[in-house]
């Protein structure tokens, strides 16, 4: 606390200063306080009196009381008070194990310098009433009322103790004590509250678990009367199912005696049975006789015919020279194909992507191959792109006539493939010997190009047309042509 200041008051115990006269504490055996005389022998120091400046250290007395048990609460706020105050002392006035601890920042200050704080605070009187000076100036009222001997009721009993304890005024022992009670009357209350809450909280459960007892035993009753009653109604369908079981044994045993009855009447109806097999069986080699002559008659007669046909064909075949020879007509150098090839399509164009049908066997490919001028039609992309899809446009349609020179080179048939022409392709290679490839014109697809092509042929000449897709093959089969699934082709195009 500053010197001077109003209402300002040493404590008790507070050393005088320099020159000042000094209380102190009679010896044993003096009447009474008395103020010494200046230069009077005898002068001495009280027991607890602050050395002064430039004095060798704090002197213990004989008769000095030791310092009382704090309690925890108290230790940390006189810690607390003590570390704030640090940085408004002087660095002289500082002990020395306290210098570095009161350049901590505040919120380690206590924390990590708590025990050097409390140590010098017992054990150095001047430290102690420098630190109580400085926490006076800030405790106010409440400060002067302890420094008093006084402690005020509505105040906290920590902070009066932990005041009482630096400043040290009379009676500060018991102000300690007072607080310890009180802190451990709180803790005792604190503990009793806490007892009278499980106490509750365990009564709460006891009455939620009677009245969960309760619920469960009435559901326990519920059940009961319905076991009773199901075990009623299960009493009632034994004897319902013991006459009816009475019931269906007494049927068994008429059907016994009537299954008995039917094995009789069946012995008696396979032996008519094998009796009319044995009949029917020489009725059979009768007619197998029969059916031998008939054969022999039926192949004789077929001679006859088959020697007539030969005839019939020899005449047709010598009419269809004279025919020729008559007409005189040229072979012809364009093919009904050709004539749509060059009013519908156009070289070259891109791609379409047609629906799939079950894949075709290649073996009904190779049969119709095989029948003379057969002319086989390719929808283009709708294979390259079902058999080899992963490939560029270019490279499908360059695999895929390749493929189809070869079929032509073996059948000696015609083959046409037609692919969409909606972009135009440029720079084509040459087609193989034997293949025609087309391009649908734009605005048209080369499923219409198709339908063109098998229209054209004449009636009666094998046309294979290649697609899976069913609008297309459902349109050239109308048309007599023989439509065939792209898996077909490509089996054949893998086998070659």
């Amino acid at each position: 606390m500053d010197d001077g200041g109003p209402g300002d008051r040493e404590p008790a115990d507070r050393e005088p200063a320099d020159g000042e006269p000094g209380d102190r504490e009679p010896a044993d055996g003096e009447p009474g306080d008395r103020e010494p005389a200046d230069g009077e022998p005898g002068d001495r120091e009280p027991a607890d009196r602050e050395p002064a400046d430039g004095e060798p250290g704090d002197r213990e007395p004989a008769d000095r009381e030791p310092e009382p048990t704090l309690p925890e609460p108290v230790r940390a706020r006189i810690v607390s008070l003590a570390a704030a105050a640090l940085p408004t002392l002087p660095t002289d006035e500082l002990p020395p194990p306290l210098r570095r601890v009161a350049k901590f920042a505040p919120n380690r200050r206590a924390r990590l310098g708590g025990g050097p704080i409390a140590t010098q605070l017992a054990a150095d009187p001047l430290f102690r009433q420098r630190v109580a000076s400085r926490v006076l100036s800030e405790a106010g009222e409440l400060g002067s009322v302890v420094v008093s001997g006084g402690s005020p009721a509505a105040a906290d009993p920590v902070e009066v103790a932990a005041l009482a304890y630096l400043t040290r005024p009379p009676g500060w022992r018991h102000l300690v004590e007072d607080a310890g009670a009180a802190v451990r009357a709180e803790a005792d209350s604190a503990v009793v509250a806490e007892l009278v809450r499980e106490a509750e909280q365990r009564a709460t459960r006891a009455e939620h678990d009677r009245a969960v007892a309760k619920v469960e035993a009435d559901k326990l009753r519920d059940e009961v009367a319905r076991l009773r009653e199901e075990l009623g109604q299960l009493r009632e369908e034994n004897r319902v199912l013991g006459r009816t079981l009475r019931e269906t044994q007494a049927g068994q045993r008429r059907a016994a005696e009537l299954l008995a009855t039917e094995k009789g009447r069946a012995s008696r109806a396979a032996a008519d049975h094998e009796a009319e097999l044995r009949r029917v069986r020489a009725r059979l080699a009768e007619a197998e006789a029969a059916a031998g002559a008939v054969r022999q008659t039926a192949k004789e007669a077929r001679s006859v015919d088959d020697a007539r046909l030969w005839l019939l064909l020899e005449t047709i075949g010598r009419a269809a020279v004279g025919l020729r020879r008559e007409l005189a007509l040229d072979p012809a150098d364009r093919l009904p194909a050709d004539y749509v090839a060059d009013a519908f399509a156009e070289r070259p164009a891109a791609a379409n992507s047609a629906r799939a049908l079950d894949a075709d066997d290649p073996a009904r490919l190779d049969e119709l191959l095989a029948l003379p001028r057969a002319h086989l039609v390719v929808d283009g992309y709708n294979v390259t792109k079902r058999g080899f899809g992963e490939m560029s446009l270019e490279q499908q349609r360059k695999r895929l006539i390749t493929g189809l020179g070869g079929i032509a080179a073996q059948t000696g048939d015609e083959v046409t493939v037609v692919f969409d022409g909606a972009e135009r392709m440029h720079g084509l290679p040459p087609a193989p010997r034997g293949v025609r490839v087309l391009f649908s014109r734009k605005g048209e697809t080369a499923d219409d190009l198709i339908r063109r092509l098998v229209r054209a042929e004449p009636t009666g000449r094998p046309i294979v047309v290649v697609s899976s897709d069913r609008e297309v093959a459902d349109g050239v089969r109308r048309h007599g042509a023989y439509p065939l699934g792209a898996d077909s082709l490509l089996r054949r195009l893998a086998r070659s």
